[in-house]
């Protein structure tokens, strides 16, 4: 692949610079999402399945994501975050961060961003442990930081849902 420079500003930009990469990827990462309809059906910014697949691929020809059949399902494939994908979770954190500052977020879809930036490194590593325990077959960490985001996230939900 030719490249526009050496800069690596550049050379990520090249990978993830796209509106949909990240959003992919963060959709693994967070939700846990592993398969073509689950990624399709999930995204809350409505991504086309076209575009999906077009990023699927590319990351996978990058080397962000692997994909293999689903032994549950010969039609199926599943997605896992390779490991230089797990290593954008403090580049990610970042723009979560970012984003809770300077932009109009949801108090839902902010939490789990607020909750890892103010964790702070090392919960960033516990969370990068997890995910090469779901996605590389690592041994696995013993707390879930999956499992503390996504019981914020359902918290705030419940929460501004008010009283039933």
């Amino acid at each position: 692949m030719d490249h526009r420079s050496g800069c690596p500003i550049n050379l990520t930009l090249e990978i993830l610079g796209d509106r949909w990469s990240l959003i992919v990827i963060r959709d693994v990462m967070f939700g846990n999402r592993r398969h073509f309809r689950e990624l399709l059906g999930a995204s809350e910014e409505g991504i086309a399945s076209n575009i999906l697949s077009a990023r699927l691929k590319r990351l996978v020809a990058e080397g962000l994501l692997s994909k293999r059949s689903d032994p549950d399902h010969a039609q199926k494939s599943i997605y896992s975050l390779t490991g230089p994908a797990i290593e954008l979770v403090p580049l990610l954190v970042q723009m979560g961060a970012w984003g809770r500052r300077h932009m109009p977020v949801s108090r839902e879809l902010a939490i789990r961003a607020q909750l890892l930036e103010e964790g702070g490194p090392a919960m960033w590593q516990a969370f990068m442990d997890e995910l090469r325990h779901i996605h590389l077959g690592e041994p696995a960490p013993e707390k879930s930081v999956l499992e503390e985001l996504q019981a914020a996230y359902m918290r705030v939900l419940a929460e501004e849902a008010g009283p039933s």
